[in-house]
């Protein structure tokens, strides 16, 4: 078990934590939620001893490992990624080496009665355990399967980590600390940089994983699918939920109401008290009464209603000259590294004032046609080019990761910021967030998300007609991506983005652009339109059939090509997944039964009900897509 009391964090004026009781059961996984800069971060490095609190302690068992996955990763240069992942194992090694040495000395002593004999007999014990728990001895293979896992080809296991962009290697650190097994894994947003299917397996290796698990994201489905409880952090105060993300923000809203309302009730009986003391006060007959009623009040417990962080930037694009009808085209665009083909022979055309969304699975060519539109990257072959009076605004999807962390805020502003807009850098800031003294933080200082906000910033500072955003929400808060959001909707130039977020897509694009096997498969409409006619629910099964599909040829779909027989099998199998359908809808129903009980949550069995029943509607999506497209065959 593990636990902190009493712990505050302050910089300058500003109290981060503000003297927060916690404690760590085995077993449990919790979600750390709250705004950028809230201190989520800061209480993990606290955890994992990376920087101790200004008051307070932190209390944890003997022999108690942690795994601390932050967001600034620094890999050594020159080792391939198999090589470095095998260092993983380096502890274990030397456990295996501290087993050794206590058993040669044991057989060399005959003082088998003396507290040193005993001691080295209890120190032999806890390492055996130690070793037992961390899995033994384990090898390459084992640490190939779980690179694998993480979306590494078999090709990629020889490659120098110096190849791979800070994403990969986030993943290389991932899946050393995966490989070690520590009793507690600090996880600050690893899906930030995965693909679905690797969010996938994360997923299902943190299920079955026995140790604790303390995690920042903003996905909030991975936060449903693996935690169950959640830690929110306002204003430097603590709030703990034993629930998973969903349930969390139903429960939170709910205490809120009850302390507002528990709060309004007080507030009458203390004013109508204070009126009565008044009144008794001015008669001397009553004023002992007066003063009786006067100590009773001050014994009164008073409720308080802390303050909400509903603090959001404010984003609005400068207008930008108006550019040509056609704003960017590629032509028969082909792009290749080494015998890996990405685009083949691709067309594509935006036009002035259109939305597009590129969708689709990692690796398949959204970043790559991205750079290749604005310059940062050449075609293998084909063409590229931008039309009359283009001026563009991008956000790469490391755009965070390239600002110079020795520099102020205010410095990186000059840096990036055109001689007439100088005057103005600090109201720009200040619209981000950044008030005060933050301008003269430093970058190193800033925590993923105050980064994000700040190239953002960077953004507003020069006119551009087209913009195109590369996984721009990845390291923002809830509150955060909505207002982007709507800064993007009342952006007026032309739109291009590239993202996995079902929630910020929708209604953003008018056209959605599929990535898949090195094509471009086009959608009039948004990501809901796109989800739909693929017939699926989600991002994550897009991406998961995609994949599955790779080589595959579509099957002849015309009621034409149907024969008699092939008729009977296909109306067989329409009943028989009609009859799926009915069982697994009455199961679910059973279990939202048991999810109205305002208690279910709070017993110990929820978390595996609520994966049962997570696991029962997946099924259902699957046989009704299965259900819809033989019906389709049917015609």
């Amino acid at each position: 078990m593990l636990s902190l009391s009493n712990i505050y964090v302050q910089y300058g004026n500003r109290v981060l934590l503000d003297r927060i009781n916690f404690v760590l059961k085995p077993g449990e996984r919790v979600g750390l939620v709250g705004r950028n800069g809230a201190g989520k971060s800061t209480l993990l490095k606290i955890i994992a001893g990376e920087m101790s609190p200004h008051e307070g302690d932190v209390v944890v068992p003997g022999h108690f490992t942690v795994g601390y996955l932050h967001q600034d990763m620094l890999l050594p240069k020159g080792k391939t990624v198999i090589d470095e992942t095998m260092t993983a194992f380096e502890e274990i090694l030397a456990l295996e080496k501290q087993l050794n040495d206590i058993s040669a000395e044991l057989a060399n002593r005959e003082d088998y009665e003396s507290d040193a004999y005993n001691k080295l007999i209890e120190q032999m014990s806890d390492v055996t355990e130690h070793l037992h728990h961390m899995g033994g001895s384990t090898s390459q293979v084992d640490a190939e399967k779980v690179l694998g896992g993480l979306g590494f080809a078999a090709t990629d296991m020889n490659r120098l980590t110096d190849e791979f962009s800070g994403g990969w290697k986030m993943r290389i650190e991932l899946a050393k600390m995966l490989l070690r097994r520590p009793d507690l894994m600090l996880l600050d947003e690893p899906t930030n940089h995965l693909d679905i299917e690797s969010i996938l397996w994360l997923e299902d290796w943190l299920l079955n994983y026995p140790g604790m698990v303390i995690v920042i994201s903003h996905d909030r489905r991975f936060l449903d699918n693996v935690t169950n409880r959640t830690v929110e952090i306002i204003l430097g105060k603590l709030y703990d939920y034993k629930a998973p993300y969903s349930k969390y923000v139903e429960l939170s809203a709910e205490r809120r109401e009850q302390m507002a309302a528990a709060y309004e009730n007080q507030q009458k009986v203390i004013n109508e008290k204070e009126r009565t003391i008044s009144r008794f006060m001015a008669k001397a007959t009553k004023t002992k009464m007066a003063q009786s009623m006067q100590k009773q009040l001050d014994k009164i417990e008073r409720i308080e209603i802390e303050d909400v962080d509903t603090a959001t930037m404010k984003i609005r694009f400068p207008e930008a000259p108006r550019s040509g009808e056609v704003v960017a085209k590629a032509e028969s665009l082909s792009k290749s590294y080494g015998q890996l083909k990405v685009l083949e022979k691709v067309d594509f055309q935006v036009l002035r004032g259109e939305r597009v969304a590129f969708v689709g699975q990692n690796g398949q060519g959204k970043t790559t046609l991205a750079k290749i539109l604005v310059g940062a990257e050449a075609a293998t072959s084909g063409n590229a080019k931008l039309g009359h009076n283009v001026s563009i605004g991008y956000y790469a999807q490391n755009q965070a990761e390239t600002l110079n962390p020795k520099l102020t805020l205010l410095e990186t502003m000059e840096l990036n910021s055109p001689e007439e807009m100088r005057t103005r850098l600090r109201s720009i800031l200040g619209a981000f967030l950044f008030s005060g003294g933050d301008v003269d933080k430093k970058v190193a200082a800033l925590s993923g998300g105050e980064r994000a906000r700040l190239a953002l910033a960077c953004m507003l500072l020069r006119p551009f007609n087209l913009l195109l955003l590369d996984e721009p929400t990845n390291h923002l808060d809830m509150l955060s991506k909505d207002v982007l959001k709507q800064a993007l909707l009342a952006y007026k130039g032309t739109l291009l983005v590239v993202s996995h977020d079902r929630e910020f897509l929708t209604d953003l694009s008018s056209r959605t652009i599929e990535f898949r096997d090195g094509h471009l498969y086009e959608y009039l409409g948004d990501v809901n339109y796109f989800l739909d006619k693929r017939k699926v629910d989600n991002m994550r099964e897009v991406e998961m059939r995609s994949k599955a599909n790779v080589g595959q040829k579509a099957p002849d779909t015309s009621v034409k090509a149907l024969g008699s027989e092939e008729k009977k099998q296909l109306e067989r199998a329409v009943q028989k997944a009609e009859k799926k359908i009915a069982d697994l809808e009455t199961e679910v129903k059973k279990y939202e039964e048991k999810m109205g009980d305002p208690d279910f949550y709070n017993r110990p069995e929820a978390n595996d009900e609520l994966k049962k029943y997570q696991d029962l509607k997946d099924s259902l999506a699957i046989v009704y897509t299965e259900w819809e497209e033989t019906v389709e065959r049917l015609g």
